[in-house]
């Protein structure tokens, strides 16, 4: 690989564990969800083993819920830190989102990414979880941007400069995923609150702060006529990629992921599109 490529790599799926043990393809990377490896042993863990004989590995997390009101929950933690000393992961990442909360009387998890308002209070919610994490990992956690299909009329900041000062405020780093920020911003076309969406992008992306930057995730994502839905099932789109390439001259060439999570196509084709994300 050239000395000016960029790192690039995949989320790793349970459909490609054989062909990638197998065929050990020329990958920076793998990236894999924290939560399906967090059994102490059996066969998951042993694969995941296997692949970090032969590359670094990404722990991306789904279930943290960073930014919720009723804390971190004690036992995912738990057995997020056993894995991270198991594992050695290059990169351990989570969603800037809330999912735990109280629901009559009980504790309840929403099992799903869900937005955070961008205002003061949830800014000290998000950076006291954040931290805690850190402290317990004694590593630095990568926070993600959402794509987000519901706002908050409480919120009073900017989405950019929420996640700046997250970062300034715990010393966390941010993972920003380029499809999510154009999802967002088609969805406002279609509720005729950005008249281009490609340029709003580029004006989030010129005011994230560049040293907290440490991932880009890229995506493909699908319209529905009314809302357009981060799916990742489908190669990234060439606004994307414009946008990557943007964000990439900004961020001084930091790791890039290909996410693919639905209708999950043949290796090679993930292969393809990492060796774009390689070349830009």
């Amino acid at each position: 690989m050239p000395a000016s490529a960029i790192s690039a790599g995949i989320g790793w799926r349970h459909t490609h564990y054989g062909e990638v043990l197998e065929q050990l393809p020329p990958l920076d990377f793998l990236e894999v969800h924290s939560e399906n490896f967090f059994a102490q042993g059996g066969a998951a863990l042993a694969t995941l083993h296997r692949a970090r004989e032969h590359y670094p590995i990404s722990l991306h997390g789904v279930g943290l819920a960073l930014g919720s009101a009723a804390g971190v929950d004690a036992w995912h933690l738990k057995k997020l830190a056993q894995l991270v000393e198991k594992i050695e992961p290059v990169r351990v990442s989570d969603h800037a989102c809330f999912a735990r909360g109280h629901l009559q009387g009980h504790l309840v998890h929403a099992a799903d990414l869900l937005p955070v308002p961008f205002h003061a209070a949830s800014l000290d919610v998000l950076s006291a979880n954040v931290q805690q994490v850190q402290d317990h990992l004694k590593r630095q956690l990568l926070v993600e941007n959402l794509s987000a299909y519901v706002s908050f009329d409480t919120s009073d900041q900017l989405e950019t400069d929420f996640l700046n000062a997250l970062a300034k405020r715990t010393g966390c780093g941010l993972l920003i995923d380029v499809n999510n920020i154009y999802v967002n911003a088609l969805n406002e076309q279609l509720a005729g609150r950005c008249q281009d969406p490609l340029a709003a992008c580029m004006a989030w992306l010129d005011s994230i702060g560049a040293a907290a930057v440490g991932e880009l995730h890229l995506a493909g994502h699908t319209s529905m006529g009314d809302v357009v839905i981060d799916d990742h099932g489908s190669r990234v789109c060439s606004a994307v990629w414009q946008l990557y390439r943007h964000a990439q001259s900004r961020f001084n060439n930091v790791p890039a992921l290909i996410e693919w999570d639905t209708d999950i196509p043949l290796l090679s084709v993930l292969l393809v599109e990492a060796a774009l994300a390689q070349a830009a």
